[in-house]
C-alpha cells in the first residue's frame, strides 16, 4: 500500500554517521491504516505552513519544506536543529486514490489522509448456482 524507499535519505544517514556526525535533515514520519484510509503524520516542527510543498506524480508523493534560522544577528551558542530545505518521497501503492489526498498542518505535524481507491476495496461477491436458477424458473411457471 505504502512503500518506503528513499535512497537519498538513507545515504545521507550513512554519510552523517561516517563523517563528522552532523545532523541529517530528515522528516520522520508514521504511516498507518484505519479502515479504508491511510494516514501519514510527518514531523515538521518550526516549519511555516506556506513553505510546505506537496506534489503527486503517478504514484509518487513528494514532500518539500523549509525551516530557516531564527537567530539572525545573534551570537550562536548551540545550533543542533537542522535548517534549510527538507525533502522526502513516498511511493504509493496502486490501490490508493491519489486524486483524493488531503493534508493539514497543526502543532508541527503535517497530516496526510489518503483513501483506498474504490476499485481496490473489498466487496461481497454473490455465489449463484444452476440448481437455484432452475428452481426459480420452475416455480414461476
Amino acid at each position: 500500500m505504502l512503500m518506503r524507499f528513499d535512497p537519498f535519505h538513507d545515504l545521507e544517514e550513512i554519510t552523517a554517521r561516517l563523517g563528522d556526525g552532523a545532523r541529517v535533515r530528515s522528516m520522520p514520519l508514521d504511516a498507518y491504516r484505519t479502515g479504508d484510509i491511510f494516514h501519514v503524520d510527518v514531523d515538521l516542527p518550526g516549519v511555516k505552513p506556506e513553505s510546505i510543498e506537496l506534489t503527486v506524480e503517478k504514484n509518487v508523493l513528494s514532500l518539500k519544506a523549509e525551516r530557516h534560522w531564527k537567530g539572525d544577528g545573534a551570537e550562536t551558542v548551540v545550533c543542533e536543529r537542522p535548517t534549510g530545505t527538507f525533502s522526502r518521497q513516498l511511493f504509493l501503492g496502486e490501490s490508493l486514490d491519489t486524486e483524493k489526498i488531503s493534508a493539514s498542518y497543526e502543532d508541527g505535524v503535517l497530516r496526510l489522509t489518503i483513501p483506498v481507491a474504490e476499485a481496490a476495496k473489498a466487496r461481497h461477491i454473490e455465489v449463484t448456482s444452476s440448481e437455484k436458477k432452475g428452481a426459480i424458473a420452475a416455480s414461476a411457471a
